[in-house]
């Protein structure tokens, strides 16, 4: 399970909208922990934008850069925290993994979360747990998200409901 607070759900929802129509991507910061039924729960206080460094296919693929990914992991543990999961955005893309995600994806036990953004606007927002004790059985697998102690579908309904 990953636990978003409303306002970093809504950053990252806002970053995919802003580099529309390429992928953006970021790094999830907080702490995570083993919960009932043994299910990993990745509690996200913060999260950090990143850029994409890739030139040759920005608009379906992300990269950060290593110097940079060890800027952000340094930051969280100054802070307390680990990197808990990535996000990035899937511009006129289902909020799905590829091939290309899941193959790029090695931080076992994080969350991967991507956002939809359709001619520019934020979508479905999905989180993927990166399973496995190794890249040889490594798996993505749906995890439920959780804004502000509410089901991603609850959150989405009360975002709605506010004026713009």
């Amino acid at each position: 399970m990953l636990k978003l607070t409303t306002a970093i759900y809504e950053a990252i929802r806002a970053h995919g909208e802003q580099t529309y129509p390429h992928e953006c991507c970021g790094v999830l910061l907080g702490r995570s922990q083993v919960g009932a039924n043994d299910v990993v729960v990745n509690a996200v206080e913060s999260s950090v934008r990143a850029g994409n460094t890739r030139t040759d296919s920005a608009h379906n693929r992300y990269n950060i850069a290593p110097g940079e990914l060890v800027k952000i992991q340094r930051q969280a543990r100054e802070s307390g925290w680990d990197i808990v999961g990535f996000y990035h955005s899937h511009p006129d893309h289902p909020a799905q993994w590829s091939k290309i995600d899941f193959a790029e994806a090695h931080w076992l036990g994080c969350s991967y979360v991507i956002t939809a953004v359709a001619k520019g606007v934020a979508h479905e927002t999905n989180s993927f747990l990166l399973t496995g004790a190794s890249e040889e059985n490594k798996a993505l697998e749906a995890e439920a998200l959780e804004v502000d102690g509410d089901s991603q579908e609850k959150a989405n309904e009360r975002l709605r409901s506010i004026p713009a």
